[in-house]
């Protein structure tokens, strides 16, 4: 699919349709996160599948799917605890209704983007190498919605 393709899809499903949301989420993303911090969706809002079931996004029903939002960066890992990591500095663990307390100063951002999407939002950062590792080894295709900003 092109990228234009998936970000009507995205639009579609999260979103009601309704571009302006879309945008608007992106831009609280971009205003609220750190300089640099990239941004990727990923999950059933971009492959409209489950990857549980195989069933497609909000199959049941209208807001039961969530958004999941990965963030690209260094700077904002340092916004969750030292404990709260899959792999140390390269991947967290979700920051979501259950477990709030991972990064609780992106928490307000979080809940806000819920608001506007009328839907759970999980955010989890990530190394751009591991976010690439998990889609091409394990099919786990994401689509980039804030470009990282590129290591020196």
């Amino acid at each position: 699919m092109t990228d234009e393709k998936i970000e009507e899809r995205i639009t579609r499903l999260a979103f009601d349709g309704d571009a302006l949301r879309f945008r608007e989420f992106v831009a609280k993303l971009k205003a609220g996160l750190p300089e640099g911090t990239g941004v990727a969706l990923r999950g059933s809002v971009v492959t409209n599948k489950r990857w549980e079931d195989g069933e497609p996004f909000d199959a049941d029903g209208r807001g039961s799917s969530d958004i999941d939002v990965t963030l690209i960066g260094a700077k904002v890992m340092e916004f969750w605890n030292e404990d709260a990591y899959y792999i140390p500095a390269m991947h967290t663990k979700p920051l979501c209704d259950e477990d709030p307390a991972v990064a609780p100063a992106l928490n307000p951002l979080r809940q806000e983007l819920q608001k506007l999407a009328e839907r759970p939002v999980n955010f989890q950062a990530t190394a751009n190498f591991i976010l690439f590792t998990r889609d091409v080894l394990f099919d786990e295709p994401y689509y980039t919605v804030i470009e990282p900003e590129k290591s020196s």
